[in-house]
């Protein structure tokens, strides 16, 4: 009997209607373990009957997650050949996703079941976000069901799900049985309800093993205990049986528990099946759920579960279906060292094949583990994937250490051209991990030791590599005396990708020297990366393309450029290009006055876990920049995180960007001024960023009035022209760009007019750091008449607050927490954060109380 649950089925009825009529939808049933998820799916595709086809998986719960198994088990439902479309895909995920969502709308109108999505592995989670950014026009329902714990595999999901647009996804929540319902299951089963409900709290399974239990008077203490009492009453051979099922995490196939056990007994498994311990699934058996298996196989000696799972890998090995991972799961668990050295590496390349890099990373270091009668060629290899499988996840760290073993083998082998590409390795990771120092000195040894041996690929790759160093140091003639290697030897090497990197380093630098040129590298860079599917090299052309556009202040030419890239990155899961261009954007938003949309960009990229310290950085600037700009004292943990990031290592225009942050910082009277004019100075020596040499000159002259600006040669236009006395023309170039706020720092040098139009432009932009500095600059020159600044009545209208703000508003007004809102309004509570912050910013209020006081006074609420 399913009781409380009526509100979900007819939820889910709906959407399932929804995706008959072409409207697709993703459901997610979500609960804790026992909460009675799977049982909700049962019922609800009992309900399905023909109106839809039917396909069903599951995640195992693996030492390592096995790479796209629920699309495996789909795939075979809907009698596609998966493996087939892997090698003719050569494994590229975005063309074999595609192939698998036209397999499954072949079905016509469909309900995909994946359950257990907290046990899947990274390709499936990717499979889900490709899905969900296409399934609303489709005749597809995706039911996924999940844990809510706080595992990482439950995070994972959260921040899978995260990425799909929101009105795709419809969550429902699973909850535990009230003590209502507990005492009507308990009253048909002439039970003590009271007794069952205090000691299961409402969890669906361990209430049924409770009405199951034997013993009235004494009721187990746990779920474990309560399945434990009921295996006790099995007969001997049954228990035996019982115990074999339990070493496989979702399923035994009857075939397996032959190759385990000889001939399985009907009897014996159906025994198990009448007791309840088992579901006869017609051609193999699982435990009713992951629960119960887990405490049989807890019982399990450790000798007794190294011999189940020793036949099982031989009962396994047989049949040729058997993915790989479950093999090494099963060697892994049997302690078989051999079956471990051998599986684990081709297991990792699947993974790998497939995008499954955390997973394969993680059969790497297994594989290692057993590696240590392997020959050093062989070590050093493994130790080189299992590097770069680190780098692809970002765990820098564990990369440089696997890489450094990987060239210490190399150099004992006296392999110098192996051993010249690990340190070329190494100098590309510890830039990475912001160690330019160790960056440099890792690249030189590289190059000389590959010019030693006969050139190949290995010393272009060396030499692309130190253009890249310099350009990102702006050093100009390195950067093209070493690109232009590269290139060569890469068109005499037949290998467009090193020479696309090269172009991409040359294209950067040519901007200086002439910015026709420099685009042309760029565009011709980002062209083969595309043409040849080299994913990295044509995020970082995206990337390095948009920056030229900002950098020459082209704003409009920047936003279609970031736009394909953010479209590029998220279709081919390159989530730390795509967050890096997503900040980026963010900070045209700012620089053009959108400072809602700014808001929203920055803050989707702060909130997301999964973003890296690299791909995080233009965000956490565009987001701190806008909150200074504000007055938003929620900027000061943003401040604290960025001196971090700078101190630890960052390059020239991360410490650039910051040395402008802080002097305006400074300038607002927030920060010293003379510390930020040191870190003006620091950031200067030795070479200056000519990104940022006019945007560093003005600080400094608004926090030194009447000290010259220095060679202003190098300076865009705009900041040429205001540091030379043509405030008009600097102005006037600012309005052209569409960019307010430069504007009114431009009018700030101006007459009293000028300042005047800049405190417009300021109150208008809710500015109210600026403006009030500015206030007290034309007070202290001795200029009148100045206007003081929105009144509170006027304040709200002119706040343009989002609808979302306006809900968060509604809430705070009702005295709920961040907490409660992010609860009502199905958002994290890092997003609730950012929204309270821009309502506080926008109705010019420093408290909660002060908010709603003035959106009440301004008919708001």
């Amino acid at each position: 009997m399913l009781l409380e649950r009526q509100m979900q089925l007819q939820q889910l009825e709906t959407l399932l209607g929804d995706a008959i009529r072409g409207h697709g939808r993703i459901a997610v049933l979500a609960g804790e373990a026992g909460a009675g998820k799977t049982a909700l799916v049962e019922a609800f595709a009992a309900r399905v009957g023909q109106s839809a086809a039917m396909l069903r998986s599951a995640c195992e719960d693996l030492s390592i997650p096995d790479p796209l198994g629920p699309l495996y088990d789909l795939a075979r439902e809907a009698q596609w050949a998966l493996p087939r479309a892997i090698d003719a895909r050569h494994g590229q995920r975005l063309p074999l996703f595609s192939d698998a969502l036209d397999a499954f709308a072949a079905k016509g109108p469909s309900l995909l079941v994946i359950e257990d999505l907290h046990w899947a592995d990274d390709a499936t989670l990717d499979f889900v976000r490709f899905l969900g950014r296409r399934i609303a026009n489709t005749h597809i329902l995706l039911l996924l069901t999940a844990r809510t714990d706080r595992s990482e595999g439950q995070m994972r999901v959260r921040r899978a799900l995260g990425e799909i647009p929101a009105g795709s996804v419809a969550r429902m929540d699973v909850p535990l049985l009230s003590e209502a319902a507990v005492l009507s299951l308990a009253d048909a089963a002439g039970r003590d309800g009271d007794a069952i409900y205090r000691a299961t709290a409402g969890n669906a399974f361990f209430v049924t093993e409770l009405l199951s239990a034997e013993n009235e008077t004494a009721l187990p203490a746990s779920v474990r205990d309560a399945v434990l009492a009921r295996a006790e009453r099995l007969s001997p051979g049954a228990r035996a049986m019982l115990d074999a099922v339990s070493v496989f995490p979702r399923r035994a196939d009857v075939w397996a528990l032959q190759g385990l056990c000889g001939v399985a007994s009907a009897g014996q498994l159906a025994e198990c099946v009448a007791n309840g311990l088992l579901d006869d699934l017609g051609d193999g058996y699982a435990f009713r759920h992951d629960i119960a298996r887990r405490a049989i196989e807890m019982m399990l000696t450790t000798s007794h579960r190294r011999q189940f799972n020793q036949r099982a890998l031989a009962a396994l090995l047989e049949n040729g279906d058997v993915s790989t991972g479950r093999l090494v799961h099963h060697a892994v668990e049997a302690h078989n060292l051999a079956a471990v050295r051998e599986l684990a590496p081709i297991a990792a390349r699947e993974a790998s094949r497939v995008g499954a890099h955390r997973d394969a990373a993680g059969y790497y270091e297994i594989a290692l583990q057993q590696a240590d009668s392997l020959p050093v060629i062989e070590r050093a290899a493994l130790y080189e994937s299992h590097a770069f499988e680190c780098h692809l996840i970002g765990k820098i760290d564990d990369a440089l250490a696997a890489q450094g073993q990987a060239r210490r083998l190399h150099q004992a082998d006296g392999n110098r051209l192996k051993e010249g590409d690990s340190l070329r390795w190494l100098s590309r990771l510890s830039e990475m991990g912001d160690d330019r120092e160790a960056a440099a000195a890792f690249g030189a040894e590289a190059v000389a030791m590959l010019e030693a041996a006969p050139a190949g690929p290995e010393l272009a790759m060396a030499y692309s590599n130190l253009s890249h160093l310099a350009m990102l140091s702006e050093r100009v003639e390195d950067t093209l005396f070493y690109g232009e290697k590269a290139a060569a030897l890469a068109a005499r090497m037949n290998r467009p990708d090193i020479a696309s990197h090269a172009l991409n380093n040359v294209g950067c630098v040519e901007q200086w020297l002439n910015p026709d040129a420099g685009r042309l590298r760029l565009d011709q860079s980002l062209e083969i990366a595309l043409q040849g599917n080299f994913q990295e090299h044509a995020a970082r052309a995206f990337t390095n393309r948009a920056c030229f556009e900002i950098t020459q202040m082209s704003y409009d030419a920047a936003r279609p450029v970031l736009e394909s890239g953010i479209h590029y990155c998220t279709e081919n899961d390159l989530g730390t290009w795509r967050d890096y261009l997503r900040g980026m954007l963010a900070d045209v938003q700012l620089r053009q006055g959108q400072w809602d949309e700014a808001a929203a960009t920055a803050s989707d990229v702060i909130d997301n876990d999964r973003t890296t310290t690299v791909g995080r950085f233009p965000a956490l600037l565009a987001l701190a920049k806008l909150r200074l700009r504000r007055g938003d004292p929620s900027a000061e943990p943003l401040f604290a995180e960025m001196a971090r990031l700078v101190g630890s290592g960052g390059d020239l225009q991360m410490l650039s960007s910051y040395a402008a942050l802080m002097a305006e910082q400074a300038w607002l009277g927030l920060a010293d001024r003379q510390e930020a004019l040191a870190l003006i100075t620091r950031a200067e020596t030795p070479v200056r960023s000519r990104a940022h040499v006019g945007e560093l000159a003005l600080w400094r002259t608004l926090l030194s009035p009447g000290m010259p600006a220095g060679d202003t040669a190098d300076m865009a236009t705009p900041y040429r022209l205001l540091l030379t006395g043509d405030w008009r023309s600097a102005s006037a170039l600012w309005a052209e760009l569409n960019a307010p706020y430069e504007r009114g720092l431009a009018l700030i040098l101006g007459d009293d007019e000028g300042q005047r139009l800049a405190l417009d432009i300021f109150d208008g932009l809710g500015a109210r750091p600026a403006a009030q500095r500015l206030r007290d600059i034309m007070r202290k020159n001795g200029v009148g008449g100045i206007a003081r600044g929105p009144r509170r009545s006027t304040r709200a209208n002119l706040a343009g607050l989002t609808l979302r703000q306006m809900q968060v508003l509604q809430l705070i007004e009702r005295g709920l927490s961040n907490k409660r809102i992010a609860e009502q309004l199905t958002i994290s509570p890092k997003t609730v954060d950012h929204h309270v912050s821009a309502v506080l910013g926008k109705l010019d209020a420093v408290s909660r109380g002060e908010a709603t006081a003035t959106a009440r006074d301004s008919g708001l609420l």
